[in-house]
């Protein structure tokens, strides 16, 4: 089997931060979304993996590189716009071969995995296996309707009145099978090729298209919400780990890592957080929730629940909560005022706001 994983998309509700960068590259505790999505890729046990990329594709070339270091290879597989999720499998043909594969969305997090999916796929060979998730409001989403067993009677994208509350949720498992689909529909009302097109085509040619229900935390990290409420999900899982140094005046608190470099003076660090490398937090409070990414510097602040990305600076700031500062952006005060803030902060923005 192989992998395509899908990182074309311009992200516009990620907006000021994918102006420069990928939104596929927005760190979730500390780790590019991207790189949690090839970590559950090589769980599978695939090695062999196609990256379609749009224009920001040289910035995402320089993070994962020929993915070795991830485990897998990649192929980079160039796309000169969005024009759907079926028109990816086509232009990726000549690296997927008469492969089957699993395609999986450059913006999903997954944490828990799906493996037994994949071990469902593998004994079953159906020509497509989705993944669906029960969701509160299905119109925003592609559904799947099933019968009484469990089988897929119809996809439908972003139904009006939804017949079911089961999602797509960015995970595809699929034979050679799905080629002839993708080569026989047509793009839709806002000009691309649907997946649910494709495999509504196999369903309607009488292939055999299965559901698998995945129940585990999953997230679209589109919004800035999303990636925050990932972050906190992600660093409860984190193990105790400090190598950076902590002066005897600091205290840390439940689950936090301190990566090497860093420096803790002064300071109450309360888990789950991480510091990284050459970050240097210094007459601070760092709440729980918080992610701060590598030579950031936290001074005479407090934050909570909140994400700091690379060489970052707040300084002087009572209480900030619930924000995304981007990399290299400063955030200071003017020395008046009380209360606490809540900001969304693009790459080397400044910004003052109240003490």
């Amino acid at each position: 089997m192989k992998a395509l994983v899908l990182a074309g998309g311009s992200g516009t509700r990620l907006r000021p931060f994918t102006y420069s960068m990928p939104k596929q590259l927005i760190p979730i505790a500390n780790t590019p979304v991207l790189v949690h999505v090839l970590e559950s890729v090589r769980a599978l046990g695939v090695t062999e993996v196609g990256v379609v990329i749009g224009d920001r594709g040289p910035e995402i070339e320089a993070v994962l590189g020929d993915g070795l270091r991830f485990g897998v290879r990649i192929t980079y597989i160039p796309q000169d716009a969005p024009r759907g999720l079926a028109h990816t499998v086509a232009i990726a043909r000549p690296f997927l071969a008469e492969d089957d594969f699993v395609m999986y969305l450059g913006d999903n997090m997954l944490p828990d995995g799906v493996v037994p999916i994949a071990e469902e796929f593998s004994r079953h060979r159906p020509a497509a296996q989705v993944v669906v998730h029960k969701v509160a409001d299905p119109s925003a989403f592609g559904v799947a309707e099933l019968g009484t067993e469990g089988e897929v009677l119809r996809l439908v994208e972003k139904p009006l009145e939804p017949r079911s509350d089961l999602a797509l949720i960015g995970v595809y498992f699929f034979t050679p099978a799905v080629h002839e689909a993708v080569a026989a529909i047509t793009p839709s009302a806002r000009g691309e090729l649907e997946i649910t097109d494709a495999v509504q085509w196999l369903l309607d040619s009488g292939a055999e298209v299965r559901a698998s229900r995945y129940d585990g935390y999953w997230k679209d990290t589109g919004r800035v919400e999303d990636v925050l409420e990932c972050n906190s999900h992600l660093l409860e899982g984190l193990s105790r780990r400090v190598e950076g140094r902590v002066d005897a005046g600091s205290v840390l608190v439940g689950q936090v890592v301190v990566e090497q470099g860093a420096r803790i003076v002064r300071s109450r660090i309360e888990g789950p957080a991480v510091i990284g490398s050459g970050t240097v937090v210094e007459n601070s409070h760092v709440g729980p929730h918080t992610s701060i990414g590598r030579n950031c510097l936290v001074r005479d602040s407090r934050l909570e629940r909140s994400i700091a990305l690379d060489e970052s600076s707040v300084t002087g700031v009572r209480e900030l909560r619930d924000s995304l500062i981007g990399r290299a952006a400063s955030v200071g005060t003017t020395g008046r005022g009380t209360g606490h803030h809540c900001l969304v902060v693009g790459d080397h923005t400044r910004v003052e706001v109240a003490a």
